[in-house]
């Protein structure tokens, strides 16, 4: 029969081999531990340290290059879009610091802005067939449209009526039912008017919202732009969407026209309109769409190159300086 005093015993041994490898533990064994991890650590920090440094330099020579192309780009666009009308039309959320440049980049390849159509929140977020069905039935020359078409797909036809034509003999001349369909869209709330958009374009510019929108109706706003940029489309010579998209993202306006079949086949989209040569290849896009032909453009996953290829080498107007020598 086992006694107390084995059971003590049995007891004291398995607490001292505990305390044993406790100490163990801390000391002889979480030596190797500690130096493993502060090795890896270290591998950490200086891989940390040469990313950073490759982003630097990335960023450094991209933006050098942006501003060699900034600096020449009037020559680059000079005389690609002569003879057109372009009205800019900025969706809801549109990012107003690209304003300038892009009016800017226009006027150098030769284009008259006829003006500005700024549309509202109050555009996207109440029924506008009531102002529609208004606007429709006081048109001299009636508007027909799909059995399948949706109140915006309505909406932006009649916008689109009053602000360009297809017709180069038109544009650019006076039109009453033009003035009295942006009155009555101004008057309704759904849009702001800078310059004289009712002297229509036969081109336009759609700067997509700076940041996609959100909430539950967020996909119903897209397509209602989406559904705008079709309807200036099918009502001109051509539309380029234009915003700004992170490289890695796929969404917003933009993505919604690359990913809508029948917008893409139609629309042209740049997604880095913030950068010199994104201005570029909205001009080029523009020329392209006179042309009949649409692309996706810029530097996003669901784009199909940089830039359009121009449709023929550019030759810039000699200044006084260029062919006074010998």
């Amino acid at each position: 029969m086992i006694d107390f005093r084995y059971h003590i015993v049995s007891i004291v041994a398995i607490f001292l081999a505990l305390a044993i490898g406790i100490v163990l533990g801390s000391t002889v064994l979480n030596a190797p531990l500690v130096a493993s991890t502060e090795k890896v650590t270290a591998q950490l920090r200086g891989t940390n340290a040469e990313l950073y440094d490759q982003i630097a330099q990335a960023q450094t020579r991209g933006g050098a290059s942006d501003a060699f192309i900034a600096e020449r780009l009037p020559q680059l666009v000079q005389g690609t879009l002569a003879g057109e009308r372009v009205v800019i039309v900025e969706a809801p959320g549109a990012d107003s610091k690209l304003r300038e440049p892009v009016q800017q980049v226009l006027t150098a390849a030769g284009a008259v802005v006829s003006g500005r159509v700024t549309i509202t929140e109050k555009y996207l977020t109440a029924d506008p067939s009531p102002a529609v069905d208004q606007l429709v039935t006081a048109r001299p020359t009636p508007l027909t449209f799909s059995a399948d078409a949706t109140p915006y797909d309505k909406a932006a036809a009649v916008l689109a009526s009053a602000v360009v034509t297809s017709d180069k003999t038109l544009a650019g001349k006076d039109d009453p039912t033009a003035t009295s369909v942006l009155d009555g869209f101004e008057k309704g709330g759904m849009l702001a008017l800078d310059g004289d958009p009712g002297k229509r374009a036969t081109l336009a510019l759609v700067m997509a919202p700076a940041a996609p929108y959100e909430g539950k109706d967020a996909e119903a706003q897209t397509a209602a732009i989406v559904a705008l940029a079709t309807g200036l489309d099918q009502a001109s010579e051509g539309v380029v969407v234009a915003g700004v998209v992170p490289v890695s993202t796929a969404a917003g306006v933009v993505a919604a026209v690359r990913a809508n079949g029948d917008a893409s086949g139609k629309v042209s989209t740049v997604d880095n309109a913030d950068m010199a040569f994104g201005r570029a290849a909205v001009v080029y896009a523009l020329r392209e769409q006179v042309a009949g032909d649409a692309g996706q453009y810029g530097l996003g996953s669901d784009a199909v190159a940089a830039d359009p290829s121009p449709a023929a080498p550019l030759t810039p107007t000699p200044t006084s300086s260029e062919g006074a020598g010998g």
